[in-house]
């Protein structure tokens, strides 16, 4: 049983080193900036995990629809950062 933990967990950390991610800005209703990223991988609860560690660390509000993160507010380089403290590889995120 512990041996299909483990192989989950490197099926996840090699998720994260693999994928690539797209952190952006847009700008929403009513001229509102929010932070788009894009590119997670669909891993189901692990995905609402980080989105919800992303909301906590960033102190913004968020959503998750249809696999992209929704951010309030301009924060590109902050979530780049938190990303990698993620486990996520820097060279596999653009900041647009």
């Amino acid at each position: 049983m512990s041996e299909d933990l483990d192989f989950k967990g490197l099926l996840s950390e090699l998720d994260r080193s693999e994928s690539h991610l797209v952190v952006r800005m847009e700008t929403r209703r009513f001229g509102k900036p929010v932070t788009v990223i894009q590119g997670l991988p669909k891993a189901g609860a692990s995905i609402k995990e980080v989105v919800r560690i992303l909301k906590h660390r960033l102190a913004t509000g968020g959503t998750l629809k249809e696999g992209i993160v929704i951010l309030q507010g301009d924060q590109r380089e902050k979530a780049k950062n938190e990303l990698v403290k993620l486990g996520f590889a820097e060279t596999s995120i653009e900041v647009f």
